[in-house]
């Protein structure tokens, strides 16, 4: 799941702007590899539709389309963040970031794609993130509690079954299948990015894969620092950023990471993320150690698009053997990709998630 290093945020200017889009013609269909998507099925292009920016009518016009939505807990009432963007009533994407306990803001890629695909979306930080209340009560960071607040957005979003697609990236995608596992009769389409259906699965393939490729001494130093507690060693980045971020994370020096990715690892609340992933940042070992969804995923019906990557912290192999297991699945591999790969392989990875959409849309599968 995403991980959790001390990077320095440094601005860098947006280079394309909704508004820019939207006066595009431009269509984003090239399609990477995905199982069983027949030649001669993909959808057929539409325009944008002309009241994609008319938002008369809607009760977020005064804040720019944004809505705290109380959530219930034992703990007490607080407020998660959400903002939409766009109009479309047949397609309504809610974002869900990964971590947990990262931000939206490292998904703001999406402003450079959705748009430009008439596709309405919105983000959203959940319970104990930066836009949205952190309330400092550990008994929150628990899967269920996450599944039913994502419940309680949907209704206070007006998303149904005829136009909501559910996207998790990450710990999102975990929290994706067990919402969709529960609620699937809500949705209309749900991508899993990033995000092997089992926790074991997922600590496997970095002991037998990921840390062989690394060099033995760096690793070596790496374990003494997480066995001794001292993961806060400023050493315990500087061997993890050239060694493991840069190649498994978003393969590009950390130091030009997009705003938006520097932003939300400088956001990150530690009090979610550290109980649920764990301190290692080679595996997990927190709540969610013992997670696994696999044999499960054969009950899912709806509309499914599995996300994997070469260079992925998951097994891009166990994704496309989940795009199988669930009765409507497909799988997008993106080749040059990483765990960010909608940043270091971002046209396949754009491209695949909006011909998905759109031919869920159109009814293709």
């Amino acid at each position: 799941m995403i991980p959790n290093p001390s990077i320095t945020s440094r601005a860098l200017p947006r280079e394309v702007t909704v508004s820019r889009l939207l006066a595009m013609s431009t269509v984003f269909l090239a399609l990477s590899v995905c199982a069983r998507v027949a030649p001669g099925r993909a959808a057929t292009p539409s325009p944008i539709p002309a009241s994609y920016l008319d938002y008369s009518g809607r009760d977020d016009v005064l804040s720019g389309g944004v809505k705290m939505i109380p959530i219930e807990t034992p703990k007490g009432t607080f407020h998660v963040w959400t903002k939409r963007v766009g109009n479309n009533p047949k397609i309504k994407v809610l974002l869900l970031h990964g971590g947990p306990g990262f931000s939206h803001e490292y998904l703001e890629a999406v402003d450079s794609y959705f748009p430009g695909a008439g596709i309405e979306y919105y983000y959203y930080d959940q319970l104990g993130s930066y836009y949205s209340d952190q309330p400092d009560e550990p008994d929150l960071w628990e899967l269920p509690r996450f599944v039913e607040e994502v419940e309680t957005v949907r209704k206070a979003l007006g998303l149904g079954p005829d136009n909501f697609y559910l996207y998790g990236q990450s710990w999102g995608g975990l929290l994706g299948i067990e919402y969709a596992l529960k609620y699937q009769q809500n949705l209309k389409g749900l991508i899993v990015s990033n995000m092997v259906g089992s926790i074991p699965l997922y600590n496997e393939y970095a002991t037998k894969v990921i840390f062989p490729e690394m060099d033995p001494t760096v690793l070596g130093e790496i374990k003494k620092l997480e066995e001794a507690g001292d993961t806060q060693n400023p050493r315990y980045m500087t061997l993890l950023t050239p060694h493991h971020y840069e190649k498994h994370i978003l393969r590009m020096p950390a130091a030009d990471w997009p705003d938006p990715v520097q932003r939300a690892f400088k956001h990150l609340n530690p009090k979610v993320y550290v109980p649920m992933q764990g301190p290692s940042e080679l595996g997990a070992s927190g709540k969610l150690v013992h997670w696994d969804r696999m044999a499960d995923l054969g009950k899912l019906t709806v509309p499914t698009l599995m996300i994997g990557a070469k260079y992925d912290t998951m097994n891009p192999e166990v994704m496309k053997k989940m795009a199988d297991l669930v009765k409507r699945g497909h799988f997008l591999y993106c080749e040059n990709g990483s765990h960010l790969a909608l940043y270091d392989d971002q046209k396949t990875y754009f491209d695949g998630l909006i011909r998905f959409i759109r031919n869920v849309d159109a009814k293709k599968f």
